[in-house]
């Protein structure tokens, strides 16, 4: 019998399988394999479930405490903006992703009366229950108490305020006024400490600057490194005359007082007097203040003449009257 070529092929009945079809059937199977393994290794690694934020509503709190505020929307739309940008950090955080590093010092721009202290700490509250600040108390000071009296005394009692603050906020009022002595004045040295204090305790607490928009914006220009750590700025408006009047209810509703009409009305003028005679002094919500619990002295005073021997009604002891507004 002469030699075969190639494979050698056996019949079908032998029941031995064809060695080209093992080989074939073989290949083909590495090649799964490997095609497998390839797309494997390009294929991404599925990203870890997001975990929602533990407990109720972080934001709950904090929106009770705005709501009530008179206008400020402006304002109030800024503080939402950072609860959403910290919520959305810390799930991007939770999902594996670069939460990135933020900067929170802030600038509040406005004249007295118009909230500034209440939303810093408002603010201040918000950072420690979002877990940017441990603490969240606020700390405010002025230029007595960061300014000493000789050199290296400045920087000491700032440094001793930053120290106080860590966890919280630091709130500086009239901040300009650290610039307002020229050159040889010690406000300059509680600056330098306030930036170097920044960079020392990055993230350790948030620094606000407070004062006249004007004033504010010529003590930025003082110093070009200054207006770009301070990313956040908000401005606060003058009230209206109209939200005067509506904080001066709000005000005497929280005392279990009531305005007459007459005396809104009063109140209405002498907010249009005191607006006109100095309109860049002019106090805003703290004029209404003052002018409501001097008021309630006056209607004490009042009552007593009126009820010496006995009990005044309810309602005279809830209504402040025209004349009580001296």
């Amino acid at each position: 019998m002469g030699q075969m070529s190639g494979h050698v092929i056996t019949g079908p009945g032998s029941g031995t399988a064809r060695p080209s079809r093992q080989i074939n059937i073989v290949l083909r199977s590495q090649e799964a394999i490997q095609s497998a393994a390839t797309l494997q290794a390009f294929e991404p690694e599925p990203l870890p479930a997001v975990k929602p934020l533990p407990g109720v509503d972080q934001y709950a709190d904090i929106q009770k405490e705005l709501e009530p505020m008179i206008g400020m929307d402006n304002v109030k739309q800024l503080v939402y903006e950072i609860y959403a940008l910290l919520y959305i950090s810390r799930m991007r955080s939770e999902a594996g992703l670069s939460g990135g590093s933020q900067v929170y010092h802030m600038i509040f721009k406005g004249n007295p009366g118009t909230g500034k202290t209440t939303i810093a700490r408002i603010v201040a509250k918000l950072f420690q229950k979002m877990g940017v600040l441990t603490k969240g108390h606020l700390i405010e000071v002025e230029r007595a108490d960061l300014v000493g009296e000789y050199i290296g005394h400045t920087a000491q009692k700032t440094r001793d305020l930053v120290r106080k603050a860590l966890g919280g906020v630091l709130f500086v009022d009239e901040a300009y006024s650290l610039a307002r002595g020229g050159e040889k004045d010690f406000g300059k040295e509680a600056i330098d400490t306030l930036v170097k204090a920044m960079e020392d305790n990055r993230n350790q607490f948030v620094l606000i600057l407070a004062g006249y928009p004007a004033e504010i914006d010529d003590f930025l220009m003082t110093n070009p490194g200054l207006p770009s750590r301070f990313p956040i700025q908000i401005d606060f408006p003058d009230y209206s005359l109209d939200q005067l009047i509506q904080i001066s209810e709000l005000m005497a509703k929280e005392r279990d007082y009531v305005l007459q009409p007459q005396t809104l009305f009063k109140l209405r003028q002498l907010l249009m007097q005191e607006r006109q005679s100095d309109m860049f002094s002019f106090s805003n919500a703290r004029f209404v203040r003052n002018a409501i619990e001097k008021a309630i002295r006056y209607q004490a005073v009042r009552l007593l003449g009126q009820y010496a021997s006995s009990v005044p009604p309810k309602q005279e002891l809830m209504q402040l009257r025209p004349e009580d507004l001296k």
